[in-house]
């Protein structure tokens, strides 16, 4: 008996509904293929009284599931007057021959926006796989119900194919067809668990030939990817190698990150960020407000972002905490662990002298990398650990181990490691990641912080020029935020980009992002359409080979986002200013549940 279904029986049992095992197989001789259900309906088919009332769905699920996100005028509009429309020739990131010689058949292409027209193809007969790749984002179900509604509004007998797991579904070729009864069962809500995600890359000639083997036995006219950068870099190498094999097969991508660093002109933003990052300014609004209640600890937390910023910088402006700290300027202005731990104090001891000895200070998961002396330390261990893994896995004490590294690492590194707190120090040797770097997430930078920060105020203190006390808590804010029902924000957004992708796909286009423009303005006047993926590539050494891969946006340290935080910051050092951004709101006034991140407003204030 397969373990799931034993577990059921076991759960049934704890509630006193004692079935045997050929009752049980009985039960399931239909289930879950041949008839097409899904495991909540079958339950609710099954089971009656307590059981059903334990699994029912909560009021607020079925509530999200009456929710009708919004189009943009055209998109909501008659297919009979959608066509595309052909904007500038879209020019890469320059110095990028080698990027024109590897997408032989879609660089260069002009960035497409939908306009009113007539398109036949809109009801076309279609049949289309969609991937869930990468982490988890808040909307990725209604990327999938905006690309099955245009569908089959578009013929209603076209179909819709879900890849299980990711990549690795198509390559592997498990899918289930996705019908109505299914997508209404995860309509607004969060997670990918409707088909499931997963981190593979379609990267051999043996998985490329796979997937269009899968491709051609459904019978495929496109694929959809949602994904990050590394996923639609995947998507437009995918497009490529269809190209190149004159297969038919059209590929579109979904812009899918919380970190928010899949950015650009056509590109506002990706889809997640605005609920993931006011699911942590609530929970920080809520630290806050205990902070300022019980005024005797500060407060260290650690938020997603490993190689941007974004959600950290949201957040405080979201929040108003006591310190932020940017990785992005931090690298621009190269400032030491030891000038970020001054700058620590110097809040810790001007606050206390207001009697306030409390508060919040937000950090970005990726700060370590990006402090020079650390990232240059970082980057000795990875080479030394790769290079000499055999001798280092015969330390087999932290002690050993750090004896054996001062033979190895340049005097200024072994200085900087020998001082660090030894719980941290032994985080730096943890195993890396696939690629041989140390796994930034896994590092506590938060306590590193909080433990310098002690050590510093206590040799003050000794010293007379700190008369204050410092009690301090960590915390690490990242998976609370990647799966949450999406705002109303992103449940319009997933839909309009799911929607799009549709009509990309019947205007005959490949190796393209859906996109949406002017999402500061109301959801009926943004403008749709798509980006070329290598419009956002350009070529970075990886495994000491050139590869192509999607820049990742960094925080625009000259941008309006940065700028207001930046003139606020002195103040919010030294006063308790803390912003209580509460839960997200879903039913309202539209100013209070249609507000998006204070970072879209700015970016695009003053616009028309």
């Amino acid at each position: 008996m397969p373990p799931w279904q034993m577990g059921f029986i076991i759960k049934l049992n704890v509630l006193g509904l004692y079935l045997t095992e050929p009752v049980v197989y009985a039960a399931l001789a239909g289930y879950p293929i041949a008839r097409k259900l899904s495991l909540h309906t079958w339950i609710r088919e099954f089971c009656s009284g307590i059981v059903e009332d334990l699994l029912e769905i909560s009021n607020f699920q079925k509530a999200r599931y009456e929710y009708k996100p919004k189009l943009p005028a055209l998109l909501a509009g008659s297919l009979d007057e959608l066509d595309v429309e052909m904007e500038e020739a879209a020019a890469a990131f320059p110095g990028q021959q080698e990027l024109r010689t590897m997408f032989k058949h879609s660089y260069g292409k002009p960035a497409a926006r939908f306009v009113k027209g007539k398109n036949p193809k809109n009801k076309h007969l279609l049949n289309i796989g969609v991937i869930l790749s990468g982490g988890q984002a808040p909307g990725g179900h209604n990327v999938i119900a905006g690309l099955f509604d245009g569908l089959k509004k578009g013929n209603p007998a076209s179909k819709l194919y879900g890849f299980m797991g990711g990549p690795s579904g198509l390559i592997n070729g498990k899918h289930i067809e996705i019908d109505a009864e299914l997508v209404d069962e995860y309509r607004n809500t969060g997670g990918f668990d409707m088909i499931g995600s997963g981190r593979d890359k379609i990267e051999t000639p043996e998985q490329f030939a796979a997937s269009l083997d899968t491709a051609k036995k459904l019978n495929l006219n496109a694929i959809v990817i949602i994904g990050g950068d590394d996923s639609n870099t995947n998507a437009g190498l995918l497009a490529e190698y269809f190209l190149d094999n004159d297969a038919g097969i059209q590929v579109i991508g979904c812009p899918k990150t919380i970190d928010g660093d899949l950015k650009h002109t056509h590109i506002e933003a990706s889809f997640g960020f605005d609920t993931a990052v006011k699911t942590y300014s609530e929970l920080i609004g809520n630290i806050a407000r205990d902070a300022n209640s019980a005024k005797k600890y500060w407060h260290f937390i650690k938020l997603m972002g490993r190689e941007a910023s974004h959600i950290a910088l949201e957040a405080a402006l979201q929040t108003h905490p006591n310190l932020c700290f940017i990785s992005e300027e931090v690298a621009a202005k190269r400032l030491s662990l030891a000038q970020i731990v001054d700058q620590i104090c110097a809040s810790v001891i001007k606050r206390s002298e207001n009697k306030e000895n409390f508060g919040v200070i937000l950090v970005p998961e990726g700060l370590i990398e990006f402090i020079p002396e650390v990232r240059a330390l970082i980057s000795e261990l990875n080479d030394i650990m790769a290079q000499y893994k055999t001798e280092f896995d015969k330390a087999k004490t932290f002690s050993e181990q750090k004896t054996w590294l001062k033979t190895k690492l340049s005097p200024v590194s072994d200085s900087l490691f020998d001082n660090f707190p030894e719980e941290i120090a032994r985080q730096l040797l943890i195993d890396r990641d696939p690629h041989g770097n140390v796994q930034v997430s896994l590092i506590d930078t938060e306590k590193l912080l909080i433990l310098l920060t002690e050590k510093q105020l206590a040799a003050l203190k000794a010293a007379g020029k700190f008369n204050g006390s410092f009690s301090a808590h960590g915390h690490f804010f990242g998976y609370e935020g990647r799966a949450a029902f999406p705002s109303n924000f992103d449940a319009d957004y997933c839909y309009t980009l799911g929607f799009g992708a549709f009509a990309l796909i019947a205007a005959g286009l490949t190796g393209y992002i859906s996109s949406v423009r002017r999402l500061a303005a109301p959801a009926s006047e943004w403008i749709a359409g798509g980006v070329p993926i290598t419009m956002l590539m350009n070529m970075e050494r990886r495994k000491g080979k050139n590869k192509p891969v999607i820049k990742k946006a960094l925080v625009d340290l000259d941008g309006a986002p940065f700028k207001t935080f930046a003139a606020m910051r002195d103040e919010l050092a030294l006063k308790t200013c803390f912003r209580y951004p509460s839960a997200i709101q879903y039913y309202g006034p539209q100013e209070v549940c249609g507000e998006t991140t204070i970072t879209l407003k700015l970016e695009h204030e003053g616009e028309k």
